[in-house]
């Protein structure tokens, strides 16, 4: 397949990808099963960001006699550029410039979106190390939460530090705020939190938002995702025997009419997410979406992401 037809089929693949991801942002299924929805989530942003790069790479370097695919494609580039053939003497300067240009584009994006994503893990693992120096100063246990580090604070605050060696931290406030059954909802959900280790899920979504930081559409995609994360580790908190979600929608009522503080950096809180909509959920929760339809959304992702993948080599 020649250079143009692959940018075409991979530009095709990526305005898709932001297609639907506009349709994800107004659609309410995924609220019904949000570990499905995360899924569907990771696999656009993934599926876009490969197809974008991929298309202005294959635009870079088409021509003739270039190898399929867009690997072939760099490789050959690469071997004109040893044999100092390139640009070829016969190829119009005003397509060279274009060729020059698309391929740079292609080049930078792909950089920034490698050097934001590092950047992303490097300043949420900085954070997290400078908060577990702070708890070792500052915090201590106690037999109400076992398992967890207790901060001398007066305001409500409940958070998880995910990583090799994660905590969960619980301010005086918050015990002297919730009674029993609603602190083991909030370690429950902290807890989740931990186990599915979604910082990491959050973290792509975060280094979006700081390569587009002016793009309502990425901020709106990781406000929903992270809202997902929290809808999600609910679902998995409520799987503790003997409780109940009453008692975690209490216990998020608690902490927001408490005006709970936000967590600090690197960590997930009790209190982040659109509140009401998760107490909402929890009081009436809406049925899950059907296994067919479930395994349907997970066919889709795997689709979304092997398609760029796939015109990427052949």
């Amino acid at each position: 397949m020649g250079g143009l037809a692959d940018a075409v089929l991979l530009a095709a693949v990526a305005v898709g990808s932001v297609r639907c991801a506009y349709a994800m942002l107004r659609a309410s299924w995924p609220r019904r099963s949000p570990a499905t929805a995360i899924l569907l989530w990771q696999a656009l942003g993934l599926a876009g960001g490969l197809a974008a790069v991929g298309a202005l790479l294959a635009i870079g370097v088409s021509g003739p006699g270039v190898r399929p695919g867009v690997l072939g494609g760099l490789t050959a580039l690469a071997v004109r550029l040893a044999e100092g053939k390139w640009p070829a003497p016969d190829q119009p300067l005003l397509l060279t410039a274009v060729r020059l240009v698309t391929f740079t584009a292609g080049t930078v994006l792909f950089t920034m979106l490698c050097w934001v994503l590092v950047v992303a893990f490097a300043v949420a693992i900085g954070a997290r190390r400078r908060q577990r120096e702070l708890l070792a100063l500052l915090a201590h246990g106690d037999p109400k939460v076992p398992g967890a580090l207790v901060i001398d604070y007066p305001a409500a605050a409940a958070y998880c530090l995910p990583g090799i060696r994660s905590q969960i931290v619980v301010s005086v406030g918050t015990l002297d705020l919730l009674g029993p059954a609603e602190l083991t909802a909030v370690l429950a959900h902290e807890r989740a939190h931990l186990r599915a280790r979604h910082d990491l899920v959050l973290i792509p979504f975060t280094s979006l938002r700081r390569a587009f930081p002016r793009s309502p559409m990425i901020a709106q995609a990781h406000r929903t995702v992270a809202l997902l994360v929290e809808m999600m580790a609910d679902d998995r908190a409520l799987r503790v025997r003997g409780l109940v979600a009453r008692e975690l929608a209490t216990a998020l009522l608690r902490f927001g009419t408490a005006g709970t503080d936000s967590a600090p950096a690197g960590a997930l809180a009790v209190g982040e997410g659109e509140l009401t909509a998760r107490v909402n959920r929890l009081l009436a929760p809406p049925r899950p979406l059907p296994r067919a339809a479930q395994g349907a959304v997970v066919l889709a992702a795997a689709v979304l992401v092997a398609a760029p993948l796939l015109l990427l080599v052949m």
